[in-house]
């Protein structure tokens, strides 16, 4: 299971989130790119990139910023945050971009999410966010009545290459991540899960390394807090079980 490190951008800084409180931020740096490369150096194999900006706007407010990381680095980003147009997704892509991330375009419109994943084959992964087993879209701002599940098979159909399960009342707690939602959805697609929000300890990752479709997990707050190393978590991550 390869372990890939967030760098949540707003207003230009590094900064992590509380349960998605936009409100609830804790900054982490005043240089994105300084801190990508940091987690390069670490041992990073590939970085999740998210602008909290675009996200709430729905377009693009980070780019600059973004674009600078990924002609940095060696190894592949995978960038979200108010991608909803075609032209944008290309924009990253373009740039370099190992894959853009969907949240709420993938669920509002379908036909744009269908032409997105024959335009761009292989590099479409659909964030899902949910709070009470409910999806969460427009930046976690609103809910809609679709189950994770329900709406990760109708992901899987539209032809994305993988999905991002994302509890919000899990992301920057540090409390372990929503093992049952990621068993739900495996139940259902075959296409790889990336695990998201309170991957906090050793333990935590050997258990997600074990689960069936969990390719990927996501690892923010702990490694801004110190309460785990990179380079423990990917030693974790690709331990046999």
């Amino acid at each position: 299971m390869i372990l890939i490190p967030a760098i949540d951008i707003k207003r230009g800084r590094c900064v992590r989130l509380t349960q998605g409180a936009l409100n609830e931020e804790t900054v982490y740096g005043e240089d994105p790119l300084e801190m990508a490369q940091r987690w390069v150096s670490e041992g990073a194999e590939r970085l999740h990139l998210v602008d909290l900006d675009g996200a709430v706007q729905g377009s693009p407010v980070a780019y600059a910023v973004i674009e600078r990381i990924i002609k940095s680095l060696s190894i592949p980003v995978q960038v979200g945050g108010g991608l909803r147009y075609l032209q944008d997704m290309d924009r990253y892509l373009s740039a370099g971009a190992a894959g853009v991330i969907l949240g709420t375009v993938a669920l509002k419109e379908p036909l744009t999410l269908k032409e997105a994943c024959l335009s761009f084959r292989n590099r479409i992964i659909v964030g899902i966010d949910s709070r009470k087993g409910k999806v969460a879209v427009q930046g976690w701002t609103e809910q809609r009545e679709e189950t994770v599940a329900e709406l990760a098979l109708q992901m899987e159909q539209a032809g994305v290459a993988s999905l991002i399960l994302t509890d919000i009342e899990k992301d920057g707690m540090l409390e372990g991540p929503n093992y049952g939602l990621m068993e739900d959805v495996a139940r259902v697609v075959k296409i790889p899960i990336i695990a998201s929000g309170g991957v906090t300890t050793i333990a935590q990752i050997e258990k997600l390394s074990k689960m069936t479709g969990v390719k990927s997990a996501i690892i923010g707050k702990a490694l801004y807090e110190g309460r785990i190393s990179l380079k423990d978590a990917i030693a974790a991550g690709k331990r046999k079980v």
